[in-house]
């Protein structure tokens, strides 16, 4: 018998197969798309490729996706499911409190639940990271759990190695990340129109942080080798290539990295929320590294 259980929103990517299989506590987040004045709400619980490619496709028409945290309600409502199920323990997962302040949301709907439930106790563990990177160390906590360890065990072990998940993440153009103020418009458009990609990773502190522009995204897929190559896989060997409907890019990446390796990565598509503010046509890598995220950004 599990000794607790894992929880995580939408963020962490994780399709409905796999969160089934792997007994995965899941809440998602809600979107909102927007196009001619006419707005339409959906939940990031896709089943189908399809629909995520369907999503981007809209983007692509011209649809201005707009995503919202999970607020305290629904935190209150996801975790007394759990308490009501006869759960003592959860770990919870959410994105990175570089990017949002939902990990402050989840440690107080935790402790209110104490109130009702005072034998029920949520460890809020903030990843320092999202989408795939987010969704490999809810993988993690399921391989502990599964192992037999204890909640705290298996917390105070992903707390240690999450700053060891790299990420390479190449936005196909700057203007994504121009709305969201990561870069200036001038810088968007000039970006754009040399075929700039930037190549974005995520810091010690969970924020994202833009490390070069290459010309192109051959170039870009040179430099996830190189940065491989600094910040190597661990013994488990565990890599992702995502994208964001760009299969034929995630592929060509994939190939890549499993010829210069020897390790076939895992290829998924990026869901809706963190895909809105990364755009369509990206693709991005994540892997379990032997090097801290300190020690690979002190040799870029």
């Amino acid at each position: 018998m599990a000794l607790f259980a894992v929880s995580s929103d939408s963020t962490c990517d994780l399709k409905k197969a796999y969160v089934k299989e792997r007994d995965i506590w899941f809440v998602p987040l809600t979107f909102t798309m927007e196009k001619d004045g006419n707005i339409e709400e959906s939940y990031d619980n896709f089943s189908t490729d399809e629909e995520y490619y369907e999503f981007y496709k809209k983007v692509r028409a011209g649809a201005f996706p707009r995503t919202a945290k999970l607020n305290y309600e629904a935190h209150i409502q996801h975790f007394t499911s759990l308490a009501k199920s006869g759960v003592k323990e959860v770990i919870h997962f959410m994105i990175s409190s570089g990017l949002a302040n939902t990990v402050d949301i989840t440690r107080q709907a935790g402790e209110d639940m104490k109130k009702e439930y005072p034998d029920f106790t949520v460890y809020a563990l903030d990843p320092l990271t999202a989408t795939v990177g987010q969704g490999l160390l809810v993988s993690l906590a399921c391989d502990c759990r599964d192992k037999g360890m204890t909640a705290k065990e298996t917390y105070d072990y992903l707390m240690e190695v999450r700053n060891n998940i790299q990420h390479c993440i190449i936005p196909d153009n700057l203007f994504y990340l121009q709305k969201g103020g990561r870069v200036s418009a001038v810088s968007a458009v000039f970006g754009t129109m040399l075929s700039i990609k930037p190549m974005i990773v995520f810091d010690e502190d969970g924020k994202l942080k833009v490390v070069e522009k290459c010309r192109g995204m051959k170039k870009a897929f040179s430099r996830v080798l190189e940065h491989i190559e600094l910040a190597p896989f661990s013994e488990d060997k565990k890599v992702i290539v995502v994208h964001t409907d760009n299969e034929k890019g995630a592929s060509e990446l994939a190939k890549l990295i499993e010829d210069k390796t020897g390790v076939k990565p895992q290829i998924t598509v990026m869901g809706p929320v963190i895909g809105s503010h990364v755009g369509p046509n990206s693709v991005s890598c994540c892997w379990l590294s032997t090097k801290t995220r300190k020690e690979l950004l002190a040799k870029l």
